[in-house]
């Protein structure tokens, strides 16, 4: 059994894309970087048509993975408003609950 090889195919891309410019075929492709597995270089153009394709339309890449708690820019303003806002209620709730008991 053979140990796995993995190949950072984003750093070959221009590299890639310029051998494809020149007229070489995928197939040349491979045999000249010694890529292996199932058509790398036409699964790599495609991922990268499609990347360009949404970029146009406009829709942003987004991150793989699970978003960490502190990774977006947090705008307290607005936390705060709503924080204030939350206690206000809250207040106006207890206010109401103890006047309906008649505490006060």
């Amino acid at each position: 059994m053979s140990k796995r090889r993995y190949t950072n195919m984003q750093a070959l891309l221009p590299e890639i894309e310029q051998m494809v410019e020149s007229g070489m075929s995928h197939r040349q492709i491979e045999e000249t970087l010694g890529l292996e597995g199932d058509r790398p270089v036409h699964n790599l153009l495609k991922r990268q048509r499609n990347k360009q394709r949404k970029l146009e339309a406009g829709i942003l890449p987004r991150p793989q993975g699970r978003t960490r708690k502190d990774a977006a820019p947090r705008d307290i303003v607005a936390e705060q408003a709503y924080e204030i806002q939350r206690l206000r209620m809250e207040n106006k709730l207890l206010r109401d609950f103890l006047q309906s008991v008649g505490r006060k």
